[in-house]
C-alpha cells in the first residue's frame, strides 16, 4: 500500500461565501478555520495548504452570547513600557467587526508559515457586498 500525498498543483481551490448574520462568533470561526485549512477534504494533509478561500459577509451582524460584549477584552501592546492597550468586544464590534472575526479565526489556525499562508485566504467584510464576484463564490451553509 502506498500513502497518497497530494501535490500542491493538484488541490482545487474553491471560493466560499459565509453570511455571518445571526451566527455565533466562535461557531462561525471554527467553520471558517476548517474550510481555510481544508480539513473537510479527503486529500487533507497537515503540511500542505489544501484549503479554500473564504469570504465572510455581514460581519457587523455576528452574534455573541452571554456577557461577552461587556467582559471580553482584546489586548495589544506597543512594545514600549506602559504600552498595553485593551479594547472591549462591544466597542470592537461597533468600530471594526471584521477584526473580531479575523482574530477569532487566527486563534484556530497554526502559528507558523502554513498558518500565515492559510490566513491570507480569509476575506471579511462588514456589509453584504464584496468585490470577489469574478471568482464565482459558492454559498456555504452550516
Amino acid at each position: 500500500m502506498k500513502t497518497f500525498v497530494p501535490k500542491k498543483d493538484e488541490v482545487a481551490k474553491t471560493w466560499w461565501v459565509i453570511d455571518a448574520e445571526g451566527k455565533i462568533l466562535g461557531r462561525l470561526a471554527t467553520e471558517v478555520a476548517v474550510l481555510l485549512r481544508g480539513k473537510n477534504k479527503p486529500e487533507f494533509s497537515t503540511f500542505l495548504d489544501t484549503g479554500d478561500f473564504v469570504i465572510v459577509i455581514n460581519a457587523a451582524k455576528v452574534a455573541v452570547t452571554g456577557r461577552k460584549p461587556a467582559q471580553k477584552k482584546y489586548y495589544s501592546h506597543s512594545q514600549y513600557p506602559g504600552g498595553l492597550k485593551t479594547e472591549v468586544l462591544g466597542e470592537m464590534l461597533a468600530k471594526k467587526p471584521e477584526e473580531v472575526i479575523k482574530r477569532a479565526v487566527w486563534g484556530m489556525i497554526p502559528k507558523n508559515k502554513l498558518g500565515r499562508a492559510v490566513y491570507k485566504k480569509l476575506k471579511v467584510y462588514r456589509g453584504p457586498e464584496h468585490p470577489h464576484q469574478a471568482q464565482n463564490p459558492r454559498p456555504h451553509a452550516f
